[in-house]
């Protein structure tokens, strides 16, 4: 015969486990310094202009 559960606590084990997913998501999104942030947007823009600074312009036509 299987234990009976109590609903009460799974609720709640299943509310904290919710928020700790939700909690790991807000701090990968927020938990970098702004200087970090910053840092990340201008390389990635830099890789950008060399890359549209090395492609080959076809004829048109």
């Amino acid at each position: 015969m299987s234990r009976p559960v109590n609903l009460k606590q799974a609720r709640k084990r299943k509310a904290r486990a919710e928020k700790a997913v939700k909690a790991e998501t807000n701090r990968l999104r927020h938990g970098q310094p702004k200087a970090v942030t910053e840092l990340a947007k201008a390389r990635a823009a830099k890789a950008a202009r060399e890359l549209d600074g090395k492609k080959l312009e076809t004829p048109e036509g």
